[in-house]
């Protein structure tokens, strides 16, 4: 995947995510783009805001999950899809309960911006494995009206192998761990430009994974 976004961009996004929330969560209202939006950021690209708690203890920094929405598909500008997935990780996803305002000096934004899912074809099930590189790839695993997600960073977090991967993502979508082997399962992948907050408010970076 070649460099799409710059620097420049990603902190573009990063700040316009957290001031999407903090407009939402202090006034009620759902920003427009800014006027000085790139033109690059008005395509449609798929995008994922990520909201992380960081937590002190023992000496230690670690991060914990708060929300994560988007976009898998490149439906709208991007601009605009980032906003509401950022208002929508803050405010809406089920997992957890709703931001407060006193939670965003605690919090930190990542933002993940997608390439086209592409679905993968191979000639056994027992060959996706062999297809998706760790730190690269994120996974969509569909059947029916089941559908699952996990961004290219979550492997790499968690230590996945690429089986291990496809397990979880059969388990987001609400089948079982081994449903990835099932004919009638399509597996798509996807890679993304990953931009986030080191402290609140603070220094925004380009997120590099080690992939294999």
């Amino acid at each position: 995947m070649g460099v799409e976004f710059t620097l420049e961009d990603g902190i573009f996004l990063v700040k316009l995510a957290r001031k999407a929330v903090e407009e939402y969560l202090t006034k009620g209202v759902e920003i427009n783009p800014p006027p000085d939006t790139p033109e690059k950021l008005k395509v449609n690209r798929g995008v994922f805001v990520t909201i992380n708690k960081l937590k002190f203890e023992g000496g230690f920094r670690s991060k914990n999950l708060r929300g994560c929405i988007g976009y898998p598909y490149p439906t709208h500008p991007l601009v605009e899809a980032l906003i509401d997935a950022a208002i929508s990780a803050a405010t809406a996803d089920p997992r957890f309960r709703p931001l407060k305002q006193s939670e965003l000096r605690e919090v930190v934004f990542e933002v993940s911006v997608l390439t086209e899912p592409e679905l993968l074809r191979v000639p056994s099930p027992t060959m996706y494995p062999q297809m998706i590189r760790i730190g690269l790839d994120g996974l969509i695993v569909k059947k029916g009206w089941f559908s699952g997600l996990l961004l290219p960073q979550v492997a790499v977090e968690w230590g996945w192998d690429a089986e291990e991967f496809l397990s979880n993502c059969c388990i987001k979508a609400g089948l079982p761990p081994d449903a990835w082997l099932d004919s009638d399962v399509q597996i798509y992948r996807f890679q993304a430009e990953i931009f986030e907050e080191i402290e609140p408010y603070g220094e925004i970076i380009k997120k590099e994974l080690y992939w294999r």
